[in-house]
Order: structure tokens, then sequence, then C-alpha cells
């Protein structure tokens, strides 16, 4: 789906780096153009990787710097891309090698690219460094492709499948604290492939252990804390790719992430 982006323009001025409104109006789907005042996180370049991405150094770590992921050819389009290949997770060692965003957010809008090479390809979007959008071919249950994992049913039907490029739109809300208590769970609303698959879908917990993420080791996973974190891509031993990723920092007053293409 591609119609001009824009803003709700009451509350949101055009280029700013917060935006307030509770309404984005957004092109969404492959190919999707980043928002006014949105940064671009990945771009299929070496340099891009270096500069904004580095390893999560999390209890099951196993890798070290400089990023070993490689920048591969685009198997569809023109260009390069990043693919999430690390000899330190093979064999499916999630956390071995994940790689994280140096910027750390609260509330913000995703479009991030993938494309699965292989059947059985695995990995992961993760909201925060805490909450798994799954990148998973061939499972359709509440740990599959497209779910919030264990939390959603897997919206399989949107997949384009392997070696096709899928897009993630997401507008995500973060927990809201009183004095140190979480009084509002986090928030998702996604897009994939253009079709509208969660709608303000609360998030219980960070699942997977210590491994999956911030938070994931306290209290089983439920002991969320208030603090920001990156975005987070999962490698698994897998040849997966992505592309065309950008973000931008909104500031969601209202407990809602719904939004129109």
């Amino acid at each position: 789906m591609h119609s001009p982006s824009h803003f709700f323009a009451t509350l949101c001025l055009a280029g700013a780096a917060i935006c307030t409104s509770t309404s984005v109006f957004a092109d969404v789907g492959v190919g999707a153009a980043p928002l006014p005042g949105a940064e671009v996180i990945i771009d299929g370049s070496r340099q891009m990787l270096d500069d904004k991405w580095i390893y999560w150094q999390g209890p099951g770590f196993k890798s070290a710097m400089p990023i070993k992921w490689k920048i591969v050819e685009d198997p569809v389009d023109k260009g390069t891309v990043v693919m999430t290949d690390d000899p330190a997770a093979a064999g499916g060692r999630f956390g071995a090698a994940d790689i994280v965003t140096k910027k750390e957010y609260g509330d913000f809008r995703l479009h991030i690219e993938f494309l699965i090479k292989n059947p059985g390809g695995n990995s992961g979007v993760y909201l925060q460094n805490r909450y798994e959008i799954q990148v998973f071919d061939g499972d359709k249950t509440k740990h599959g492709m497209g779910a919030v994992i264990n939390e959603t049913e897997s919206p399989y039907h949107a997949y384009k499948g392997i070696g096709a490029w899928n897009a993630y739109d997401i507008e995500f809300r973060a927990a809201r604290f009183k004095e140190g208590k979480r009084v509002e769970q986090p928030m998702v609303t996604m897009y994939f492939n253009g079709i509208k698959v969660h709608t303000n879908q609360t998030i219980s917990q960070v699942w997977g252990g210590p491994n999956s993420g911030m938070d994931g080791g306290n209290d089983g996973g439920k002991g969320i804390t208030d603090t920001p974190g990156g975005l987070k891509l999962q490698c698994e031993g897998h040849d997966v790719r992505y592309r065309n990723a950008w973000i931008k920092s909104l500031d969601l007053k209202e407990a809602t992430t719904d939004f129109k293409e």
C-alpha cells in the first residue's frame, strides 16, 4: 500500500523529532519511505551497520566486535542488504550474536523489511530489546511468524514466503510507571505487508528468559523496568536478511497505538 505519508496536522510538526499525536497516517508495506523526522537505521551499507548498531552483550553473548553480520547482495532487487550471519549463533543459539541499535527508544513508529532465504529461517525483531515480533518461516503458532511472541496467534496469511521481501510497520507504546510500579502494559499495533494484523495489543512480559533481552531474567520476564531500549535483531544461525529499516520516536500520551495506513 502506498499513499502519501503525513501526520495528524494539529498535533505534529513535520520533521519534528517527537510526535505527540495518537493518530499517525503513513505509507506501509514493502518499499515504504521514511516518515518526516524518522531515522534510517538499515540502508544496506557496512558503514550504517557499524555506526548505528552494536552487539547486545547479554548473558548468552558469544561473539566479539566488530559485528560479524554480513553485507550481501539483495537477492530480489538491486543493492545490498544486511544478513544475520555470525558463527557464534550457529545451531540456533539466540542471544549469542544479536545486534541492537546504539540509540534507545520509548514510544516509536518502526518500518523494517526482511527476507528469509531458506525454509525454516528464524530471526526476530525485538521492540525495546524486550518484546519479540517473530520472524520464523513455517511456524503458524503463537510462537510463529508475525506473532507478538506467545501473546497472539501468528498472522501467517500475510506472509509472502521464502525468497520474498516482507514488511513490518509497527507503532509501539512503552509501559508506563508510577512510583516505580508498572501501571500500563506496553502496547503495539502492526501491519504485516500492508495488512493490519495486531491492533492495540498489550504485552505482558519478556518471553524466553535472560538471553532474550532486557528484563528477561527479572521475575520470569515479568519484572519490566522503567527504562528505554534499543531495537534488536536476532541471529540464530539462519540466512535472514534485512533492509529499509527506519524508526521515529513518538510520545504517545494516550494508551493507544492504532494508526492508519
